[in-house]
This record gives C-alpha cells, sequence and structure tokens, in this order.
C-alpha cells in the first residue's frame, strides 16, 4: 500500500527557510491533486497550498502567498513546500495530502502524510 512520507521540518529562526518533502513510497499514487495542510495546536487543519499532479496548477492561502512556493518531482513522485519568510504564527504540524481535485478543505483529500512539525522562534 503506497504511502506519503513527510520530511524537512525542524526549528528555524524568523525570517529563516525550510524545505518539506513528501514521498510516496510503496507504491504509485493516481491522485490528481497533491497538496499541503497544517494544523496548530489547538485549530483546526488548514490549507496551505495544493499543485495538480500534470500540469502543475498551483493554488495558496492568503496567509502564505509571497512566501511559500510549491513544486512536483513526478520521476520521483515527490512532493516539496519551499517555506521562506518564515513566521513564527508558521509553527505547526505540517501535513501532505493527496485527492482528486484541488481543493483547499481537507475532507476532499482522502489520502495523509503522517506529519512533520514547524517550529518557527521569534
Amino acid at each position: 500500500q503506497a504511502l506519503l512520507v513527510e520530511s524537512g521540518g525542524g526549528l528555524v529562526q524568523a525570517g529563516g527557510s525550510l524545505r518539506l518533502a513528501c514521498e510516496a513510497s510503496g507504491g504509485t499514487f493516481s491522485s490528481a491533486v497533491r497538496g499541503w495542510f497544517r494544523q496548530a495546536p489547538g485549530k483546526e487543519r488548514e490549507f496551505v497550498s495544493w499543485i495538480t499532479w500534470s500540469v502543475g496548477r498551483t493554488d495558496y492561502a492568503d496567509s502564505v502567498k509571497g512566501r511559500f512556493t510549491i513544486s512536483k518531482d513526478n520521476s520521483k513522485d515527490t512532493l516539496f513546500l519551499q517555506m521562506d519568510n518564515l513566521r513564527p504564527e508558521d509553527t505547526a504540524v505540517y501535513y501532505c495530502a493527496a485527492g482528486y481535485v484541488g481543493s483547499p478543505d481537507p475532507n476532499d483529500y482522502p489520502y495523509w502524510g503522517q506529519g512533520t512539525q514547524v517550529t518557527v522562534s521569534s
């Protein structure tokens, strides 16, 4: 059974950068869209960005536009999230997800990774 496995989280100072990766392992996902979501303590899971797996069409939450960049490597079946100019409010567990329609609603994504912690200190 294919799994989504995130990596790249960590602790960084405000203004710094991190690059998250999400690799599909153990098989191939046939999903049309993959995305990134995040969840801070005591808050609901929120949309960050999604990308269509074929042509690379993207969408971003307003809170990350201009700072985060989503990308993909189809040959490695891997999704990336480049996060620049990080802020303390970006602190959360970041999850990758796979689905069939580009959507900001986490309920539209049936497949999820286990998450990776991103902590931004002020």
